[in-house]
């Protein structure tokens, strides 16, 4: 079959393939990432603690929804602490942070036990919330990571901004940033 023909008949709404060392990686984006305006999608997720989040628990609050590819990994593990060490201006801001991966509630629950992180850590393996917001998996095989994105959510509920790009080291600055600029 065609490589063409295979995608097509996978009916994904965008698909990068990339070859590696390791062999075929499938980029996957399931919808368009949701725009700044736009009503930001609920959902419900379990936490670290194994509770259940929605969006609609912090009505009113600016909230910092980011996505990433897996615990304790370089990357988010700097991710993560530069938020924890601002969690004070983000309490400041009536703000709250909320990181969501296709990990596990136990994988969450390791870390932030290992890295006594205060903030929600949301346990999306089946990718539900991932996909409304349009942030695209890597599919490695028995393996797929969620892209690092970041959206900031008004207290109204409409996306504010959205960072489809991150650099980890001061990614928590920039979204201070915009919190106090949109104001």
């Amino acid at each position: 079959m065609r490589k063409g023909l295979l995608l097509r008949s996978l009916g994904l709404a965008a698909v990068a393939a990339a070859v590696t060392a390791g062999g075929l990686v499938l980029k996957v984006k399931a919808a368009d990432t949701i725009q700044p305006g736009a009503m930001a999608p609920n959902f419900s997720l379990p936490s670290q603690e194994d509770k259940l989040v929605s969006l609609t628990d912090y009505k009113g609050k600016w909230v910092v929804l980011y996505f990433y590819p897996k615990d304790q990994t370089t990357g988010c593990t700097i991710e993560a602490h530069n938020f924890q060490r601002d969690m004070a201006k983000y309490d400041a801001a009536n703000a709250v942070v909320l990181g969501v991966s296709l990990d596990t509630v136990e994988g969450h629950k390791a870390w932030c036990s290992k890295d006594t992180f205060s903030f929600k850590l949301l346990a999306d393996p089946d990718h539900k919330v991932v996909d409304a917001y349009g942030v695209p998996v890597k599919d490695m095989g028995a393996m797929k990571f969620a892209n690092r994105e970041t959206f900031l959510i008004s207290p109204q509920g409409k996306v504010a901004k959205v960072w489809e790009k991150v650099d980890v080291k001061v990614h928590s600055d920039e979204v201070l940033a915009a919190i106090a600029s949109l104001k």
